[in-house]
């Protein structure tokens, strides 16, 4: 048995997925095509958010802040995998590998963060609309995004830290990324404290993030109970839908994916290194598309770019 005593100059192997190495070419397809998807979704909310004054609110900052989160997620993810896939370049440092852990796991709970934040948001419009302007200034939105920003870097920072005391005996990772838990089986030496780290972050960022969320929502349906009027108690209730669909895409996987790592389920592999994909993937490709159909707003100003676009492009053609 080989023995890797020093993880700095360490080198990684990647298998991809595993007992579907054959498909990886195309597998790339169907990966491609949601990384593009992620990319424009993404990048067109934003620019929205952007460039439409009407926009600047704190509900639409904080979704700005998200799509962030959900980009620099995937810019840490995909690029390496579709190298994996596309060129067979199975081999990642093991400084580029902690690196791309920090910022995937980083992301992850920087998401979890700002969906506590977007809770809030409409537990105030819900709760107490009249004061909402004052109550969720751009002040505070600023803040509980860098509060957003510090705990994840908190969180996660230590996870790389304590991987790298390890002495590793394997290197060939059957996964498509550096995943936390994926390393730390690659170790041979007294792994404890990295499992114990481990499930205090899922704990404390899944556990106590869904906590407050349901906190929160428990008293918006409180509060939503209350109201007489059918449209009052439909227009409260279609305020926080898409808040509610996100919440769902983002834990569900998350959380699945979490205990086939701790408790060993008997599934195949190679679903569930494509359930931990799919958990990374998913709430960052369906985010702009709920958004996008849920919220009026974003609906009728991307209408409108459209239309500014496409009246643009004919004008010129007119006149020719």
């Amino acid at each position: 048995m080989l023995f890797f005593n020093h993880s700095s100059y360490l080198t990684f192997t990647l298998m991809g997925i595993p007992g579907l190495e054959s498909q990886h070419l195309w597998l790339a397809l169907p990966f491609s095509s949601m990384f593009l998807a992620i990319l424009i979704g993404n990048g067109a909310i934003l620019f929205l958010v952007a460039t439409e004054s009407t926009l600047h609110t704190p509900m639409y900052l904080l979704l700005t802040l998200l799509m962030v989160a959900d980009l620099i997620s995937t810019l840490a993810l995909m690029p390496k995998l579709l190298c994996l896939f596309w060129f067979n370049d199975h081999d990642i440092t093991s400084n580029a590998c902690f690196t791309q852990m920090f910022f995937i796991h980083g992301a992850s709970v920087v998401r979890s963060a700002l969906l506590v934040a977007m809770a809030f948001d409409r537990f105030v419009a819900v709760c107490d609309p009249l004061h909402y302007n004052t109550i969720l200034s751009h002040t505070l939105v600023v803040r509980l995004g860098l509060i957003a920003l510090v705990k994840g870097v908190i969180i996660v920072f230590p996870m790389p830290l304590l991987l790298q005391r390890l002495t590793f005996c394997h290197v060939i990772i059957p996964h498509t990324y550096c995943d936390h838990m994926a390393v730390v089986k690659m170790a041979c030496d007294h792994t404890r404290p990295n499992h114990i780290y481990g499930l205090f972050v899922i704990l404390l960022v899944v556990g106590l993030d869904l906590l407050l969320i349901g906190f929160s929502y428990g008293l918006i349906l409180q509060a939503v109970v209350r109201l007489k009027s059918r449209s009052a108690t439909f227009k409260a209730l279609n305020t926080c839908s898409a808040h509610f669909f996100v919440i769902i895409v983002t834990y569900v996987p998350a959380l699945f994916s979490s205990l086939i790592h701790r408790i060993g389920l008997n599934i195949p592999p190679q679903a569930h290194i494509l359930l931990a994909n799919l958990y990374l993937l998913l709430p960052s490709m369906l985010n702009p598309i709920i958004y996008g159909i849920n919220m009026k707003e974003i609906r009728d100003k991307m209408v409108k770019c459209l239309c500014r676009e496409l009246a643009s492009s004919v004008g010129p053609h007119n006149k020719q």
